[in-house]
C-alpha cells in the first residue's frame, strides 16, 4: 500500500466540488493508493507523456487526478483534482 499526500493546489481543486463529490474522490484516491499496481495496468492509471513518474487517475467520467510516485518511498502525491475539460490545462509540473 502507498501513502498517500496531497498537495495545497489539490486541497483548493477539492473546494471547487460538492461535499458529496469530495467523500466520493477520497474513497477512489483511498482506492488508488491501495490498488496502484494493480490499477496501473489499467486504462484508470496512465503515465503522462513527457513527464517522469507522473500518472492521471480516472476518479469518474468527468474526474481526474494527476498524481506522483515516488516509488523508493512508497508514496503518491496527488498534484491536481478537477475536470477533465480542464485538469490538463495550464498543467505546469
Amino acid at each position: 500500500m502507498y501513502e498517500l499526500l496531497i498537495s495545497e493546489v489539490a486541497e483548493k481543486n477539492l473546494k471547487d466540488f460538492s461535499p458529496d463529490e469530495r467523500i466520493f474522490i477520497a474513497e477512489k484516491l483511498k482506492y488508488l493508493s491501495e490498488n496502484f499496481e494493480i490499477l496501473k495496468k489499467s486504462k484508470k492509471v496512465k503515465k503522462l507523456q513527457g513527464y517522469n513518474n507522473y500518472y492521471r487517475f480516472v476518479i469518474s467520467r468527468k474526474i481526474r487526478a494527476i498524481f506522483e510516485v515516488q516509488d523508493d518511498k512508497l508514496i503518491i502525491l496527488i498534484i491536481r483534482i478537477g475536470k477533465r475539460k480542464n485538469i490538463y490545462k495550464d498543467l505546469e509540473l
